[in-house]
């Protein structure tokens, strides 16, 4: 091999920080740029100057939309100055916003280790859970850092219970925090009962010294915690422990490491970004603790033509190159970037690459690494490396790139589904041309970013994840592709489902000289059950299940010939994008064909594809169809003084209160709540609490819409799909 790797694969991390919106996230990732001497100079969120908030739109608002990568180098404290012990980073900032959650589910799905951000008052906030459940899915191991513990109001022992009552009881503290609010000075690290204090500029002196009097007593009995979670990962600890011996160190250190990469261990660290405080020893954490690429299982997937076939492939240069592309990105001076996660082999800057999706191959033109938005170009990409290509024509986000000769397909990223959708026009003429190629470009670089044309009044709909999702896809249409665009106001993605099963027979026959049409079907059409991951797998191989429909072909003795098969999925499929009841797509429905007939000269696909879907309409009316609608997990933080009015309004808002929690002097209301009672509820709560009052979002499900509402929702369609019987 030519080319040489500069790190090897035991010194680098990939890594994302992850956390709810506020939590001090992009202040967590702009200390460790500073640190790891990325960069000299620190951006700070409130001042509008995070490097990782490169987007115009992110430092107006102070918040993180898209995710940022970047690459950076690490030695950790105790080896200050060894370059022999220097670690890669490869870092993702990604949003705490809900409405970009895409962002943190695709981040997840390359990544091998997460920090988790929480504030030191609030502790765990509901896009924590959001963010720690993503993790989950993905088993990524973690380490948290309890943040922001100079704030009034912080209180380390109680956001450290709630990351234990919430998230998992098998978060473990690693440090307390010496002082609290404006008295935080450092922290005591329980491994080796040591005192650390920040000092010289930026808090880059470490002064190590004894733990204070007054903590020793506290310190011990948390190192005792530690020790027994531990003993319950590693035997020998365990018996040193029962016979009252003194462990060593890096004994602890590596069953901390083995717990944490097994997702039974969760270290949890304390401090303050803003104030310089105990950042350098998370990165020391993610050293010690989060895996490298050859820690984690080898990555799986199958064969492009037989997806029963399973293909590992083990982090290794050696190994036949095989990466997933997670993210689109326009880059207003080289077009789009494609970045990508190489899990095995390497590739060279000017070779060709196989996409699985196309079947197709293409020359990958340069390859970039990523520091924020701005550009390094490297002549070759490694196994366990995240780096962008450019040039490459028809990638799409999930594509999986590999090697022609040995090709296999990972698993692509699932994204959920739009919950909001709005009208958009072009001002003027010339903006219409513009408008389309800006919306297909900003929708190939976000898969919950959806644009569709409504079939019967003509007007273009895009929909997304909530009302700032959409806000900021029309700024950046307006910014960067220089089309001005009018939009209507915001509508519920309602969905349509059923309560009833029905049984239905349909023939579809058209004779008009010549050869005919034939098309037979008698199929039953019923609600959706709800099933575990493990049922869904063990469907045999005649039952097709996703996350909203299933199709069961139980043709028996060629009735119905198999090659027309597909062609009745398909006319019931298509048939769900557009309900009977209002017009509204279709969800949680499962169709049995299990008779029907057909013609040898007149049958077709075409009309076995007519006929189902003909039958599909009709069942659907037997079935008693329903109005579904997006409802939210809401929580709403007020003064102690404006909670009767908010709550009142809450519930004249069609809100279900499910309880109240104390923090501080406020009280953080949790409510289940309809979508579309709460558009510009921002404004609303402002006004009730004197602009003190808060709220956050997240989608939780969706529930039937009661029959009043839903009689105006459709009398408010025009042309809608109509009221059935």
């Amino acid at each position: 091999m030519t080319e040489v790797r500069d790190y090897p694969l035991d010194r680098v991390r990939n890594f994302g920080v992850i956390a709810h919106i506020d939590a001090g996230k992009t202040t967590v990732t702009e200390r460790i740029l500073f640190y790891t001497g990325v960069s000299h100079k620190i951006g700070e969120v409130h001042e509008g100057e995070a490097v990782m908030d490169w987007m115009e739109q992110e430092r107006e608002r102070g918040i993180t939309i898209t995710s940022a990568a970047t690459t950076c180098f690490w030695i950790p404290t105790e080896k200050k100055g060894d370059k022999e012990h220097s670690y890669r980073f490869n870092i993702i900032d990604t949003p705490g916003h809900v409405d970009f959650t895409a962002e943190v589910e695709r981040s997840l799905k390359v990544l091998d280790g997460g920090v988790v951000v929480f504030d030191g008052v609030a502790g765990v906030q509901p896009q924590s859970e959001t963010v720690w459940r993503q993790a989950d899915k993905y088993h990524v191991p973690r380490i948290c850092f309890i943040n922001k513990l100079d704030r009034i109001g912080a209180d380390y022992d109680k956001a450290f219970q709630t990351i234990r009552d919430r998230l998992s009881p098998n978060a473990v503290r690693m440090q307390i925090p010496i002082g609290i609010e404006d008295n935080l000075s450092g922290v005591v690290d329980l491994l080796t009962m040591r005192a650390h204090y920040f000092e010289g500029e930026m808090g880059s002196v470490i002064r190590e010294d004894d733990i204070p009097a007054d903590l020793v007593e506290k310190a011990t009995e948390y190192r005792a915690e530690l020790i027994e979670k531990a003993a319950d990962v590693d035997d020998g600890i365990a018996e040193k422990f029962l016979a009252g011996e003194e462990i060593p160190v890096a004994d602890l250190k590596q069953a901390v490491r083995t717990g944490t990469i097994a997702n039974t261990v969760f270290p949890v660290f304390a401090g303050s970004a803003l104030k310089n405080n105990g950042v350098q020893l998370v990165l020391d954490a993610v050293v010690d603790y989060l895996p490298a690429p050859i820690d984690i299982p080898p990555v799986q997937g199958t064969h492009p033509k037989d997806p029963d076939v399973t293909i590992e492939r083990p982090a290794s240069d050696e190994e036949p190159f095989s990466s997933l592309v997670f993210k689109l990105q326009i880059d207003p001076f080289v077009g789009q970037l494609a970045f990508f996660r190489v899990y095995s082999g390497m590739l060279k800057a000017g070779s060709y690459v196989h996409n699985t999706r196309t079947g197709d191959k293409e020359r990958i033109g340069r390859i970039v690494r990523l520091h924020a938005n701005e550009r390094e170009e490297v002549g070759v990409v490694y196994a366990g490396e995240i780096a962008a290509a450019v040039g490459l024509k028809d990638a799409k986000t999930s594509d999986t790139l590999c090697d022609e000769k040995e090709p296999v397909e990972l698993e692509k990223i699932v994204f959920p589904e739009p919950v909001i959708q709005l009208r958009i026009e072009p001002k003027t003429k010339s903006d219409q041309e513009k408008m389309g190629i800006a919306l297909t470009r900003l929708s190939a670089e976000d898969p919950t970013f959806r644009v569709h044309t409504d079939a019967e009044t003509g007007e273009t709909i895009i929909a997304g994840m909530g009302e700032l999702h959409l806000e900021v896809i029309v700024d950046r249409m307006k910014r960067e592709f220089n089309v001005e665009a009018g939009v209507g106001q915001p509508q519920v993605a309602y969905r349509e489902t059923i309560r009833k099963e029905a049984d239905i027979e349909e023939k579809y026959v058209r004779q008009t000289g010549g050869r005919g049409q034939y098309g037979h079907v008698k199929m039953k059409i019923a609600p959706l059950p709800e099933m575990t991951e493990e049922e869904v797998a063990a469907l045999p191989k005649n039952v097709k299940h996703d996350a909203t429909f299933m199709f069961t072909n139980s043709i028996k003795g060629g009735v119905i010939p198999q090659e027309y098969i597909p062609a009745v999925e398909k006319g019931v499929r298509e048939s769900m994008d557009r309900g009977v009841y209002a017009g509204y797509p279709m969800v949680n429905v499962a169709v049995d064909l299990y008779d029907g007939s057909y013609h040898e000269v007149d049958s077709s696909e075409i009309a076995f594809k007519v006929a189902a879907a003909q039958a599909f309409r009709e069942g659907i009316k037997q079935a008693d169809p329903i109005l579904l609608e997006p409802i939210m997990d809401m929580e709403v933080t007020v003064p102690e003084e404006t909670m009767g009015d908010v709550s009142g309004d809450l519930s004249s808002r069609r809100g279900q209160m499910e309880g109240a929690e104390d923090q501080g002097n406020l009280k953080v209301l949790k409510v289940k709540i309809p979508l579309a009672t709460i558009f510009g509820y921002t404004t609303s709560l402002r006004s009730l609490t004197n602009g003190r009052g808060t709220s956050t979002m997240e989608f939780s499900h969706y529930a039937e819409v009661p029959k009043n509402i839903a009689d105006e929702v459709i009398a408010s369609r025009s042309g809608g799909g109509g009221k059935s019987a």
